[in-house]
């Protein structure tokens, strides 16, 4: 005999599987809608230098940094002020994600090069 919906249990074990499964997609959704949402700015590292040396990001947002390191050589990203710190190899990127900030200006430098790369944040 095929197993009825009728069976007690039968229906909860079905719904809570359902539920399950309802509630990972939903979050899987807002987590991508989240990311998407998120401003990308992007800096180089070209021999030892930050490229924008200046970079704008609008204040009491959450953003996304891209930092392509174009030497050969590692250099770290770092800023006492941002609290962020990340070592870059050469010739790759690294990400670093940023906020929400209040308006003002928050120094960046590389650690490797401290008295060539420099550069700020501009929180408008």
């Amino acid at each position: 005999m095929a197993p009825s919906k009728h069976i007690p249990g039968y229906c909860g074990r079905k719904l809570k599987w359902r539920m399950r499964h309802l509630t990972a997609a939903a979050l899987c959704c807002v987590a991508m809608s989240a990311q998407a949402q998120t401003p990308v700015f992007e800096i180089e590292i070209r021999e030892h230098l930050f490229y924008p040396s200046e970079l704008k990001i609008p204040a009491g947002q959450k953003v996304k940094l891209i930092i392509h390191n174009r030497d050969a050589t590692p250099e770290e990203f770092e800023s006492y002020e941002l609290n962020r710190e990340k070592v870059i190899i050469g010739n790759t990127q690294g990400i670093v994600f940023i906020g929400p900030l209040k308006a003002g200006e928050y120094p960046f430098f590389g650690e490797f090069n401290p008295k060539t790369a420099q550069g700020k944040v501009i929180v408008e």
